[in-house]
């Protein structure tokens, strides 16, 4: 990995010799000897995962194998965020070459690949596996990182599940929202503060279509999600003759959904432009070659 021997020497001694106990509601137990992993909430936890998951990367030979796909002219295989790994093909084969190569150099370092956990997501027909002799489920769509992942790649799923969370969560807040003794702004402040960001969470790599757009502008001007939770804020049935108009005159609530979900994607466009070179960067500018029969390749 080429980590210099006094950096591997300091993480040793940093917890050579260390002793914990555990409190419990009848006193402390006795104090015992720490001999794997590290405190909770411990800095270097992260960084460790990361150095982890990259040895047995490069010990699997991923960067050798022709087992790749091909984004924005790099050769890519694999993706790994924390203790989540992603492997990615353009055969099944190829696929399964990966994934045992990744598991038995786990194996060599006392991680176990779990196939309940492991899920296989292809853009066409693929067929069951069977690992240990247990079958490797196939799945259309998956959740990674709070974010619904289709095999479609189309975000109308997404959205549509962020707005039903969001929903849920208005819902789950009524006895507090219902509350005398918080104040009307503050009310305001916690639908902003609690329940927009559940819409919005991921909302800086939706590509948003046409139809989605207007389904968000309706969800804010008319039965829209920012004025539900506006109208079941103020106690307003639909049955009650007020026009959305005069609904968002009583919030003022500033900006919109739509225009908070705008910023975010300002932001995140930002962040990445300012970078030197990433794959992400690469991507939002759309370097991504394509060649047509017949035709010189062109970029889009």
């Amino acid at each position: 990995m080429g980590i210099p021997d006094h950096l591997t020497c300091l993480l040793r001694n940093l917890y050579a010799g260390h002793k914990a106990t555990v409190r419990t509601g009848h006193g402390k137990t006795d104090w015992f000897q720490i001999g794997k992993e590290v405190c909770q909430g411990c800095i270097l936890s992260p960084c460790l995962v990361h150095i982890y998951a990259e040895y047995i990367m490069r010990n699997a030979g991923l960067e050798k194998t022709q087992a790749e796909i091909k984004i924005a002219g790099r050769n890519i295989n694999n993706l790994t965020y924390a203790d989540d790994t992603t492997l990615m093909a353009e055969s099944e084969e190829e696929l399964k070459s990966l994934l045992m190569r990744v598991k038995e150099e786990s194996e060599k370092v006392g991680l176990k690949l779990n196939i309940q956990k492991t899920k296989i997501m292809a853009s066409g027909p693929i067929t069951s596996w069977e690992i240990d002799r247990e079958t490797v489920e196939t799945v259309a769509d998956f959740i990674l990182g709070g974010s619904k992942i289709t095999a479609d790649g189309d975000c109308n799923h997404e959205i549509k599940r962020h707005l039903l969370l969001g929903r849920k969560v208005m819902t789950n807040l009524d006895s507090i929202l219902k509350s005398r003794d918080i104040t009307f702004p503050t009310k305001v402040c916690l639908v902003k503060a609690i329940i927009f960001p559940v819409v919005m969470y991921g909302c800086e790599s939706w590509s948003i279509k046409k139809a989605e757009h207007r389904r968000i502008d309706a969800f804010e001007l008319f039965d829209a999600f920012e004025l539900w939770c506006w109208r079941r804020l103020l106690r307003v049935p639909w049955t009650a003759r007020r026009s959305s108009q005069s609904i968002l005159k009583g919030i003022s609530p500033g900006c919109s959904l739509e225009g908070l979900m705008l910023k975010l994607k300002l932001q995140y466009f930002g962040h990445l432009m300012r970078r030197v070179d990433s794959l992400e960067k690469t991507l939002m500018l759309g370097g991504i070659g394509g060649r047509r029969r017949g035709e010189k390749q062109r970029m889009r």
